[in-house]
């Protein structure tokens, strides 16, 4: 999924007010299993009960620009979850089935690895070898680090000039100079929604948040993509991380977040943009 072109290039301030709305309001609708969209009145209250002040969101006159962006803004995000991400999230058994028919058609010799779990689970890491599979078919033979196990690096006349981090877990066509880096993250096996499941959302906004600095002080610019999948843990469990994901692509840590299903419909045209990109370089 992509960024909505009205929602980018807003001050940082405006996503002070979504991190702020959210944490009062709420950003889900339990008993309905839905993402909620906050009505301005639903802010107006949040904000009294907090002691802050509303004036530049609610004037006499009515709303305010900012005021009317963040409705606007909520009721997209809520919009796009409830109907379009939901339906693409898979469970494990969905992945499985997708997952052979690309091992079937493709006949990939790129790593498929295995998931990290035991006994009856022990199984493919089924997400993680759909995408690599994908990449793999769109990038006609070019060289990938489907699993870098080192730090991202960006390079000026061969010395260091920037070194990540964190690990990413996919780079291409290497992790040295990559145009494009990639976070996984599939939980098909999760019970519960712990900490180590919503440290892999602020890890994605740790490394974004470096890829922004590289861009303004160093004109270099390295395209970033998360993908996830896990209907359960996502949107029966995390719908509040998802809101989040959401943010973080609009506010520019992210280029493209891949939810589910939506890797197969959406990565073949990516690749084909990483090779355009290794052409013109």
């Amino acid at each position: 999924m992509e960024a909505d072109a009205r929602f980018r290039h807003l001050p940082k301030s405006f996503w002070a007010d979504v991190r702020t709305i959210g944490e009062a309001v709420g950003y889900t609708l339990p008993r309905q299993n839905m993402v909620r969209s906050p009505t301005i009145e639903e802010i107006q209250t949040a904000y009294g009960s907090l002691g802050l002040g509303t004036a530049h969101l609610v004037r006499d006159s009515g709303q305010t620009a900012r005021g009317r962006t963040l409705v606007d803004y909520f009721k997209y995000r809520a919009n796009v979850l409830n109907n379009y991400v939901a339906p693409r999230l898979m469970d494990v058994d969905r992945a499985r089935a997708e997952f052979e028919r690309l091992r079937t058609t493709l006949n990939p010799s790129c790593p498929l690895p295995l998931n990290k779990q035991r006994g009856d689970k022990k199984a493919p890491a089924y997400f993680t070898g759909i995408v690599n599979m994908l990449v793999e078919a769109h990038s006609f033979g070019q060289s990938c680090d489907y699993d870098p196990r080192r730090l991202t690096t960006v390079t000026s006349k061969g010395a260091p000039l920037r070194t990540f981090a964190r690990r990413v877990d996919g780079a291409f066509p290497s992790i040295i100079d990559p145009v494009a880096i990639w976070e996984i993250k599939e939980y098909y096996y999760t019970t519960t929604f712990g900490s180590r499941v919503a440290d892999g959302v602020y890890e994605t906004l740790l490394d974004g948040m470096e890829i922004e600095e590289l861009a303004t002080k160093e004109g270099i610019n390295l395209l970033h993509y998360l993908m996830i999948d896990s209907h359960f843990t996502w949107w029966q469990r995390g719908r509040s991380y998802l809101c989040r994901m959401v943010d973080m692509l609009h506010m520019g840590y992210v280029d493209e977040v891949l939810f589910g299903y939506e890797v197969i419909e959406r990565l073949p045209k990516i690749v084909e943009g990483w090779l355009d990109s290794l052409r013109e370089s």
